[in-house]
């Protein structure tokens, strides 16, 4: 049977009970995240690389270039452009050197061309074009009235449908 430490037991009387062991002092918030940064590097996980690559890659390779894969010490960056990736190639040992500088161990550079699939944002061509020609639109398409309600409507939507929305809707609760 384990033995338990002094700091952990309390006698009462001719008995020894266990008690919980003292709390380690409260840190901050800020202080956690910097402590868990460092485990990162140490560790060499890809997500503390992902975070300092703006910071370690510079300004003008960055955002064109990211690190992909962290292997036995060997990081794959993709870039999206072959321009770029000549860019890595030729800053090699400088990238080498900011990675090691901040605290990453990386043994080799591998980089490789890398399309990275393209975000949909809310304000792309293609949702504007959706929008402009949306059925529901009255500005566009002007009022009618529905055929089976009577209630104004956009004729958009009865030129597609054959009825308003709210007939629509009426149809699928029923």
């Amino acid at each position: 049977m384990a033995i338990a430490p002094r700091d952990q037991t309390r006698r009462i009387g001719s008995l020894q009970v266990l008690v919980a062991p003292p709390r380690l002092p409260a840190t901050a918030v800020g202080t956690c995240l910097t402590a868990l940064a460092a485990q990162w590097r140490r560790g060499g996980s890809l997500a503390a690389l992902w975070q300092a690559w703006p910071k370690v890659a510079g300004a003008q390779l960055a955002p064109h270039c990211r690190p992909l894969s962290l292997q036995a010490g060997v990081l794959w960056v993709g870039a999206n452009h072959p321009q770029w990736l000549q860019a890595l190639r030729f800053n090699r040992h400088q990238l080498l050197g900011a990675l090691r500088g901040a605290g990453f161990q990386i043994r080799d550079l591998r980089f490789q061309h890398h399309h990275p699939a393209a975000a949909v944002s809310t304000g792309s061509e293609s949702e504007a074009e959706v929008w402009a020609a949306h059925p529901s639109r009255i500005d566009v398409h002007g009022l009618a009235d529905c055929p089976r309600c009577g209630a104004p409507a956009p004729a958009g939507e009865l030129q597609r449908w054959g009825h308003c929305s709210f007939c629509v809707r009426q149809g699928v609760s029923q």
